[in-house]
């Protein structure tokens, strides 16, 4: 347990810090999930509507570093070449 005031005041941020990204992780994997399960069926305006929110979710995760910069880049590529099939 912290004996200082901005020690204790760390582990208090660090805690909902945690719970946060554990919550946006969950919804990313959930939506990546669905989305390769449903690109199959959809039509191509489908297809790229959908693209198009799975790029604007990625690069937002990966701009709060829930991500790295590349595995972000590799998501997106795969799931192009996905929508392309």
């Amino acid at each position: 347990m912290p004996h200082n005031k901005s020690c204790k005041k760390r582990l208090i941020t660090n805690k909902k810090r945690n719970e946060r990204n554990r919550q946006n992780r969950t919804m990313m994997r959930a939506k990546i999930k669905t989305y390769r399960s449903e690109i199959e069926k959809a039509s191509t305006e489908d297809k790229a509507t959908a693209l198009t929110s799975m790029y604007s979710l990625i690069d937002t995760q990966a701009s709060k570093g829930l991500m790295p910069k590349t595995r972000a880049a590799r998501l997106k590529s795969r799931m192009a070449a996905a929508a392309a099939k």
